[in-house]
């Protein structure tokens, strides 16, 4: 896509101080008096993958760990290639990065914060990765994107759904792929409002982190925008795992729809705590009660089973999409592994793709040098349709999927379908956005460390 397209569509803004306007020219490397934190200096280059391997969000770390070590496979030059071959950059040949074979090392970020930090300390100081990616957790992508940005080492974020990730809390050298929740918010109110109608009671149940506190903002904004009433907004602990003293105050509220802005195990526990309740059988103001929930994953359908049927929500892949670069990544995957991928698979399994072709088109591993190869970047062929790595916030821009439980799965895997692919152009907005930290919200410069 030519970046006028872009440009037309409103998604091009230069910001005050960004980090492609203050990065190093390419040309800086070793050779210069100062390297760049982890510099490799052998044949191989070491990537540090950073997934929760316990806590509530394990399941989308173990499929974002599958997904990291296929794409190693394939930037080595083993398997079928996988996107490889669909992706609209030339750049990767199978021969690792830069011609040096590419190596990983892993840690488990628990989805806490500090276990985050100091998995990724150990890989950047013991292990020398280069690059940091991963996560199912905003609170662990902030907190990690974070140290990175003071180590001196790209950041490529996993699945992190929080505005604040390349809002408030955006650095310059940290990327994030994964749509956000202002983007579910403003896919989903449409769709919404057609199905149920413009006036609804909404009472929400909102994971007590930064994730729940901007999923509950964007959605309140979006449907409140169309006519809807909020009626309560509730935090719950991320280490629940019994909702059922949250929900009995939903059936007291008057409240007709129930908003869960949960992830992971909490939305399958409080999604099954509510069916439970009866509340899907309910009738309050005259209407049928309905429960949303605004981010979703096939993972999270598998384990909700039943009760996700006729459940809307938004997804930022699915791997029923058609296009061939979706195609080719459900095919390697479900070739190694014997399922289908997640989209917590495929945005780690993409990031680590943009991040060796940034390398490859600046001829260098240094950070500054990748940022500015990926700012304002756009690409194809990587399973979500034309996209765009924006300068200003180092936010992904592409269409966003609608989605809802199916009423008659034809498998375990086939839980949701889509139905509604939106726009680019509906869910974008600009960087100084309120919901994105407004105009104080900067990217600062990027570092190369040491």
């Amino acid at each position: 896509m030519s970046k006028s397209n872009f440009t037309r569509r409103g998604l091009l803004k230069t910001s005050a101080v960004t980090g492609a306007g203050l990065a190093l020219p390419t040309i800086f490397t070793a050779q210069s008096a100062h390297a760049y934190t982890n510099e490799p200096t052998g044949s191989t280059v070491t990537l540090g993958f950073n997934v929760p391997q316990t806590g509530p969000y394990a399941d989308e770390g173990a499929d974002e760990l599958r997904a990291y070590q296929l794409a190693v496979e394939h930037l080595n030059g083993g398997g079928d290639g996988g996107m490889m071959n669909t992706f609209s950059s030339k750049a990767l040949q199978g021969n690792g990065i830069l011609g040096k074979k590419v190596e990983f090392v892993t840690g488990d970020t628990q989805t806490k914060s500090d276990a985050a930090r100091a998995s990724a300390k150990s890989m950047i100081e013991k292990d020398g990765a280069i690059m940091i990616t991963g996560g199912s957790s905003s609170g662990v992508a902030v907190a990690v994107q974070a140290l990175c940005q003071e180590a001196g080492v790209i950041f490529m974020a996993g699945l992190t759904h929080s505005n604040d990730t390349t809002g408030k809390d955006r650095k310059a050298n940290g990327f994030r792929h994964f749509f956000n929740s202002y983007m579910s918010g403003a896919a989903l109110a449409p769709v919404l409002a057609g199905a149920y109608g413009k006036d609804r009671k909404a009472y929400h149940l909102t994971a007590d982190y930064n994730w729940g506190y901007t999923t509950e903002e964007a959605v309140k904004a979006s449907t409140e925008a169309m006519g809807w009433e909020t009626v309560a907004a509730v935090k719950t602990p991320l280490t629940q795992t019994d909702f059922s003293s949250y929900i009995a105050p939903v059936l007291q509220s008057g409240a007709d729809t129930l908003v869960l802005n949960h992830y992971g195990g909490n939305m399958v526990n409080s999604l099954t705590n509510a069916v439970q309740f009866g509340l899907r059988d309910k009738q309050v103001n005259g209407k049928d009660f309905q429960i949303i929930v605004p981010l979703y994953s096939r993972l999270m359908a598998k384990g909700a089973g039943a009760n996700v049927k006729g459940i809307f929500g938004s997804t930022n892949w699915h791997w029923s999409l058609t296009d061939e670069g979706s195609k080719a990544f459900v095919k390697s995957f479900g070739t190694k592994y014997g399922f289908p991928p997640s989209q917590a698979a495929h945005t780690t399994y993409v990031q680590t793709l943009l991040y060796a072709d940034a390398c490859e088109r600046a001829g260098s591993f240094a950070p500054c040098a990748v940022a500015e190869a990926l700012e304002d970047y756009e690409f194809d062929g990587l399973g979500n349709g034309k996209t765009l790595y924006r300068g200003a916030d180092h936010q992904c821009f592409k269409d966003v999927l609608v989605v809802k439980g199916k009423e008659n799965p034809s498998s375990e895997f086939d839980l949701l379908e889509i139905v509604e692919v939106t726009p680019v152009e509906q869910v974008m907005y600009q960087p100084d956005h309120p919901q994105m930290g407004g105009a104080e919200a900067s990217l600062g410069t990027c570092n190369n460390g040491a």
